[in-house]
């Protein structure tokens, strides 16, 4: 980690979908840059483009740092224009989940709380994690899966969880808990083909999901490895003990989940199920190609977020 001096704007990328007043985030950003003495530019993104145009031209501006402002998608799709640039990305608080800064113990709570990082904190270098669907790669900073996970994701809709928060997800958890499983294949590291009646895969870059549940325990996000989730609960019955598993923190593998780790992942379903990256649901796959690319993202955290970190 080092304190990154580098001249030009504050860029805020922010998904004017998140607030009811975004009118009242851009005064708060504007009295903060003039409180802290610099330039912060604020461009919203479209439902056509949800942030990677606006942080190519952003990097092409100059900027210093771009930050996200918006939930994990804003995150998401800034952070991988921001890959292997050099420039760092900052994380303000304005989705669901914010699951990067919460992995990364950047303050939630509030846009201010967060600028402070932005500013004064120290920068960190991440892995980013590829999904590979149909000739098209997308990037993901925390989690991208298949199955169940993908379907609770696309039924949570946003003015849902505009108004209980993470428990949108729950209630949309509810919905598919009775549907049924797939024929997956799992292939790490170009090791021999495992396959099981899957409910969900889930791979990871870090371990720790909305409500902070922690499903990959072994997850760091500079260890250059994917963790990998296999989830295989046939009823009800097994959904129960194997919420009370992960709630819980039981870290060994048990009934119904087993846990792997690798550079490379490749999965295959049958039938077609639901892909997602960092929350965005793409489209159904029956194959899909996940990697990492270690120490490749910048990211501005506290001083205090020393030392490896899941």
């Amino acid at each position: 980690m080092s304190t990154v001096s580098r001249p030009g704007p504050i860029v805020v990328v922010v998904n004017p979908t998140k607030f009811d007043d975004l009118g009242e985030v851009r005064q708060e950003l504007s009295r903060l840059g003039t409180e802290h003495k610099v330039e912060i530019r604020v461009v919203e993104t479209t439902e056509d483009d949800p942030g990677f145009g606006q942080t190519r031209t952003a990097l092409d501006q100059g900027a210093a740092v771009v930050c996200a402002l918006g939930g994990d998608g804003t995150v998401r799709a800034v952070a991988q224009e921001l890959a292997g640039t050099g420039v760092a990305l900052g994380l303000l608080p304005g989705g669901t989940g914010n699951l990067l800064a919460r992995n990364l113990d950047v303050p939630v709570s509030g846009i201010s709380e967060a600028l402070e990082v932005v500013l004064d904190g120290v920068d960190r270098v991440i892995d980013l994690g590829w999904l590979d669907l149909d000739g098209e790669r997308h990037a993901f900073t925390v989690m991208a899966g298949l199955g169940f996970d993908a379907k609770i994701m696309d039924d949570a809709p946003e003015g849902v969880k505009a108004r209980v928060g993470w428990a949108a997800y729950v209630m949309s958890a509810s919905k598919h808990l009775g549907d049924n499983s797939f024929q997956a294949s799992i292939t790490i590291d170009a090791g021999e083909p495992e396959s099981c009646d899957a409910r969900t895969v889930i791979v990871g870059n870090c371990g720790t999901l909305t409500g902070g549940i922690v499903l990959l325990p072994d997850a760091v996000i500079d260890d250059g490895l994917l963790d990998v989730a296999i989830l295989t609960p046939q009823s009800l019955a097994d959904w129960t003990a194997l919420a009370g598993r992960v709630l819980v923190g039981k870290e060994a593998d048990g009934p119904s989940i087993e846990r792997r780790q690798g550079r490379q992942v490749e999965l295959t379903a049958q039938p077609a199920q639901l892909v997602e990256v960092d929350g965005d649901v793409l489209e159904k796959g029956t194959r899909v190609t996940i990697s990492i690319d270690p120490a490749t993202l910048i990211v501005r955290v506290p001083r205090s977020a020393t030392g490896r970190h899941p």
